[in-house]
């Protein structure tokens, strides 16, 4: 099945394409999507399709989190320089961008907003657009550093991909500290409806959990419908067994199928099996369905409680790779740190800023990008970009999707502050 999914192992590398729009999708979406001031209806909890864990109320860290609608980009050129990143630069972004996040006087004092003793903590990062677009290592240890100023112990800290060859081959194991560990979901890869692998069943990372699962009328394409695995995504035990707190570290990319890929496809697609049904071929995109149904399981939701958007090194075409075989292509450096409790509104700003980008390169927008849409490079690898995956998460709860302001002047649902260092 590997074979054909083109964005799901290590076996994509034949996928083409890459995306994102707001102006396009916002006037399109706006008016039917914003998210719901009324604290109420922003902890729903969600439809029957859930299965798993009784959660009888969401806690304040579930989506949208602690502050709805709030996204605080920092800009800092000295983060990266003709490739070269610098951890030290990137310290002083993430720890401004931290301060200004949750108000707290210090960087030590605003991790202790998220995190405290006694947390089992994952980083989730993307290693997928190595060497050039993943989670950075500067990042990712400074994250670290964090949890533990905060009072997590090493130990109870993992870095994890869904993917354990991907997180190996972009080297993540060779840089952590003493004392972090590491995996993946998915230990081997392949057989997208296995729950557990062979070599792997003492792993705390590896495997997926029988009772913890997304039902959907959503079979992938070629797939046998009797089977009723094929309509299941089983969550990882990892994430609904081991740890209590997620921090995932997102990056600044398009992406051929869901338009672009931040905070709502690194929870949905870095969180279940048998992802390769959302956008399995050309002409079987379903994205926009896939994900909102996904991240607003409870466990889910209630776990990932900060995105740290990796934009030292962004990509505006071709993602969500950018392997030592495109030398770079389709990547800038657009130095920023974008950080928010909400993936909604973080993945609007995002694919304002893919946008904007593309329009620079005289690219269409992610929205109206396609094989049957727009298709200047002959690149595109599905009919067209769902990138209103993210307008749709919003109304469903999962955080603040609406840029405009009222006709009386009251400020933006989404707030998105600019810092330069």
């Amino acid at each position: 099945m590997s074979d054909r999914y083109p964005c799901g192992s290590l076996k994509r590398r034949g996928f083409l394409g890459a995306a994102a729009s707001w102006p396009f999708a916002a006037s399109l979406l706006s008016s039917s999507s914003s998210f719901a001031a009324d604290e109420a209806q922003s902890r729903v909890v969600g439809s029957t399709s859930h299965h798993g864990p009784k959660i009888d109320a969401l806690g304040k860290f579930a989506a949208p989190g602690l502050y709805p609608g709030r996204v605080v980009e920092v800009k800092n050129p000295a983060m990266i320089r003709n490739g070269a990143r610098s951890r030290e630069a990137v310290k002083a972004t993430l720890d401004r961008g931290l301060k200004e996040l949750t108000g707290a006087g210090d960087a030590t004092a605003a991790w202790r907003t998220f995190f405290e003793p006694g947390d089992v903590v994952g980083i989730k990062v993307v290693p997928n657009g190595q060497p050039y677009a993943h989670s950075s290592f500067e990042l990712v240890l400074e994250t670290i550093e964090g949890l533990k100023a905060a009072g997590v112990k090493p130990g109870d800290i993992f870095v994890y991909d869904r993917y354990r060859q991907e997180l190996l081959a972009a080297g993540y194991d060779k840089i952590l500290p003493a004392g972090i560990r590491f995996g993946g979901l998915t230990a081997d890869g392949g057989d997208q409806l296995a729950l557990d692998f062979e070599g792997f069943r003492g792993d705390p990372i590896a495997g997926y959990d029988k009772d913890a699962f997304v039902w959907m009328d959503l079979v992938n394409y070629g797939d046998n419908p009797k089977d009723e695995r094929a309509y299941r995504s089983h969550l990882g035990k990892f994430v609904t067994k081991v740890v209590n707190k997620i921090v995932a570290i997102p990056v600044l990319k398009d992406h051929g199928s869901a338009g672009v890929t931040g905070a709502l496809k690194n929870m949905s697609h870095g969180s279940v099996n048998n992802v390769a049904r959302s956008h399995t071929n050309t002409f079987t995109n379903v994205c926009n369905q896939f994900i909102p149904q996904v991240v607003t399981h409870p466990v889910i939701r209630s776990k990932f409680v900060l995105q740290i958007m990796d934009g030292i090194r962004g990509v505006y075409q071709g993602g969500p790779f950018a392997d030592a075989n495109s030398q770079g292509k389709w990547t800038w450096e657009y130095n920023a740190l974008l950080l928010a409790t909400d993936p909604v509104a973080l993945d609007h700003i995002e694919w304002g800023i893919v946008d904007a980008k593309r329009v620079l390169e005289k690219l269409p927008p992610v929205a109206a990008s396609g094989k049957s849409a727009i298709d200047p490079l002959g690149t595109e690898g599905f009919d067209v970009r769902q990138p209103q995956h993210i307008a749709l998460a919003g109304a469903l709860g999962m955080g603040n999707f609406d840029l405009k302001s009222s006709p009386r002047g009251r400020r933006h649902l989404v707030q998105h502050s600019v810092v330069n260092l």
